[in-house]
């Protein structure tokens, strides 16, 4: 992960991957996790993203992950929140009531700092990084939350028409990084509405991890 890359992109405000509103296919399967009120969702690369706002206001918990400072800045302004800021380790921890928030790599999160967890929400992580950091982000964070039920979204075009991030991810690499710790369960594979950024065919797969 060029964690470089993402900085500027953060820093100049480029954020086109930034939905402007709570992702549909989260809304449409995140009953399928089966979790109770005050459950604790752990959201990976999460940015400022309002899924976390929808998270909050469905009555759970969120903890998130994030490399970019300027993100979480803006994510607790839009929710209108005064977080407590501590270091922990190689990570800042924000904290206010309901969400605990650790900037840095994620891969510098461990399982006892992180708490808890009853289900993962990965739309933006998966996807983002490259080829070869995708099987040990998957085992980090299946440890991470002591193998509890992901939800999973991922892109699916043709990786010949665009490097990404993010990037083409096919049903046999969910498997093969996945398939060790979890049963998966293909729930959904919707096209992109008008292409990809526009410019050519895409789908998103939704996969329930359990």
């Amino acid at each position: 992960m060029d964690r470089n890359f993402w900085h500027r992109k953060w820093a100049s405000n480029e954020i086109g991957f930034h939905e402007r509103a709570a992702n549909p296919l989260m809304l449409a399967h995140a009953g399928r996790l089966g979790l109770a009120a005050g459950s604790r969702v752990f959201v990976p690369l999460c940015g400022k993203s309002l899924d976390l706002h929808w998270l909050l206001s469905e009555g759970y918990r969120v903890a998130g992950a994030e490399l970019s400072r300027i993100a979480v800045d803006q994510l607790f302004a839009d929710l209108g929140l005064t977080p407590e800021v501590r270091q922990a380790g190689e990570l800042l921890h924000y904290r206010a009531p309901d969400i605990d928030i650790f900037v840095g790599d994620i891969f510098c999160l461990d399982s006892e700092l992180l708490g808890r967890v009853d289900a993962v929400y990965d739309r933006a992580a998966f996807v983002a990084l490259p080829e070869s950091m995708r099987t040990p982000y998957a085992a980090h964070v299946t440890q991470l939350a002591g193998r509890a039920p992901q939800l999973l979204i991922c892109y699916q075009y043709d990786q010949a028409l665009m490097n990404g991030p993010p990037f083409s991810i096919g049903d046999d690499e969910v498997r093969q990084c996945y398939g060790h710790a979890y049963a998966l369960t293909l729930l959904a594979r919707t096209e992109v509405a008008g292409g990809f950024k526009g410019r050519f065919p895409a789908v998103e797969a939704v996969w329930l991890l359990q």
